[in-house]
C-alpha cells in the first residue's frame, strides 16, 4: 500500500525545486507561467507571486486539460509552468500531476512565506 509520503517522493523527485532567487530569475524573464496551487484562505492572507494565476490543487487535472469545461488556457503543455504553494509540499504533486499530463517544464518554487522573505514580487488577493 502507498503512503502519502511514497507520493510525495515520487513527485519530488521528478518536479525539480528552486531556490526562491532563481524563481525571481525566471520571474523577472517573464517566460514562465506562475501558479499558486492554494486555497483561497491562503491566497487572501498571504497574497501571492505577482501576476500569479490561481489554480486550487483539486482543480489542477480539470484546469489542465484542454478537453475540460474548467480549462484554464493559460495551462498549456509547452509553458514552463512555476508553481508555489504554502511549503513546497502541494506544488511538488501538482507539479507531477502536470507532468504526468504530458505538460514538458514543470518547475516547485517551494512556498509563498519563503519568496516573500526572499524580496519576491507579491501582490494582495482580495
Amino acid at each position: 500500500m502507498k503512503k502519502a509520503q511514497d507520493y510525495l517522493d515520487e513527485a519530488n523527485s521528478l518536479v525539480p525545486r528552486i531556490s526562491p532567487e532563481k524563481g525571481m530569475e525566471i520571474h523577472a524573464s517573464g517566460q514562465a507561467v506562475f501558479i499558486d496551487v492554494r486555497d483561497s484562505t491562503s491566497l487572501q492572507q498571504t497574497g501571492t507571486i505577482a501576476g500569479a494565476h490561481h489554480v486550487p490543487r483539486g482543480m489542477v487535472e480539470l484546469s489542465a486539460d484542454p478537453d475540460s469545461p474548467f480549462h484554464k488556457p493559460f495551462l498549456h503543455r509547452d509553458a514552463h509552468i512555476c508553481i508555489v504553494c504554502g511549503g513546497g509540499l502541494m506544488a511538488a504533486m501538482a507539479g507531477k500531476t502536470l507532468l504526468d499530463m504530458g505538460f514538458s517544464k514543470v518547475t516547485n518554487v517551494g512556498g509563498m512565506n519563503a519568496w516573500k522573505e526572499a524580496g519576491g514580487p507579491a501582490e494582495d488577493v482580495t
